[in-house]
């Protein structure tokens, strides 16, 4: 049984937004001088990335997205009670984007707005914030929304990470349920701090201030270029926390549901790369029809990757009333989460 609420909550409509620019992998491979497109789309999955432009940060993304959602037909701007904004991109160190974003579309000031600095993980817990204020009463329609700017921490000579990462937002439409019933929920959450090395980018914060000694760049063994101010991302230890902890968190949010896979006619991960996918898929001997992809043309955009599946499913009339979905995020932090939802 799904789990309910005093008050339910569903996701009405998702706008997508995606800059102009793209980085295919013939031009990749031109930059980085010694891998073959072919052989950057069979490591990754990836043709192509979408890329901000100079002076295109996330929050010009997330106001797009929002400007997207509002277009679609029966989202009313006057309705919105509460924006939650997750990035790892902000404007500035405050004020907070969400309250911009609220000026930039007009929205009314009797409405709440906070930032949530999470990645990959960060739409499903951002769906839990959601859900909660709706169960609480203290919100009635809350926009959702998920903007990266990755492109802008990553060195241009770092194929270990330029190879993955694109620019992305996503805004969801979270609304109070009218028959009570909560179609999102239950939620499993996990983190692990002593992994935090192996994602992150240095420099930047109060920790560690930007200088010119942050900037120096370095070589590694692989022959990856990057400073202190880039990112940096440990492959390796990447992908043996994603197999250790995902499968463990997927069946933890069965458990929680009352469900078992046969109930579940989606599972969407967070969009990491082809490589990842394949080898969850295979270690939890999901049918690879229950599990839609979405980044071969826009890479992975962090925490927008799972709604802008999502979209897709909703907008090809794939995911029909009363089926489930299970979403299940994972990455920097180390942070995972993981949901059952349905329409």
């Amino acid at each position: 049984m799904m789990q309910s609420n005093t008050v339910g909550a569903r996701i009405e409509a998702i706008g997508l937004y995606f800059p102009d620019a793209s980085l295919d992998n013939k031009k990749l491979a031109e930059e980085l001088g010694d891998w073959a497109p072919e052989k950057i789309l069979e490591k990754t999955g990836i043709r192509e990335r979408r890329i901000a432009a100079e002076g295109q940060t996330a929050l010009d993304l997330a106001e797009h997205a929002c400007r997207n959602l509002l277009d679609k037909p029966g989202v009313s701007a006057e309705e919105i009670d509460f924006i939650i904004l997750c990035t790892q991109a902000p404007d500035y160190i405050l004020p907070t984007s969400a309250c911009i974003l609220q000026h930039a579309l007009g929205l009314r000031t009797s409405i709440g707005a906070f930032d949530i600095n999470l990645g990959c993980s960060g739409f499903v817990y951002g769906l839990s914030i959601a859900s909660g204020l709706i169960a609480s009463g203290s919100a009635q329609q809350v926009l959702l929304v998920t903007s990266d700017t990755y492109s802008k921490f990553i060195n241009k000579k770092d194929r270990s990470v330029r190879t993955l990462f694109g620019d992305g937002a996503s805004a969801s439409l979270i609304v109070s349920s009218p028959n009570l019933q909560s179609t999102i929920g239950p939620f499993v959450f996990g983190t692990d701090g002593a992994g935090a090395k192996h994602l992150i980018v240095p420099a930047g914060g109060a920790r560690n201030a930007n200088s010119e000694e942050t900037r120096i760049e370095q070589v590694d063994g692989s022959g990856n270029v990057r400073s202190q101010d880039n990112l940096f991302m440990d492959g390796a230890a990447i992908m043996a926390f994603t197999l250790a902890e995902v499968p463990k968190a997927f069946s933890a949010v069965l458990l929680k549901a009352g469900l078992v896979i046969d109930d579940i006619d989606y599972v969407v991960f967070h969009q990491a790369n082809a490589f990842m996918l394949s080898a969850l898929r295979k270690k939890m001997k999901i049918p690879e029809e229950k599990m839609p992809c979405r980044f071969e043309n826009v890479g992975n955009t962090v925490s927008s990757t799972i709604p802008i599946v999502i979209e897709e499913l909703m907008a090809s009339g794939k995911f029909q009333p009363g089926q489930k979905i299970a979403l299940v995020g994972f990455g920097v932090g180390l942070s995972w989460s993981a949901c059952i939802i349905s329409l």
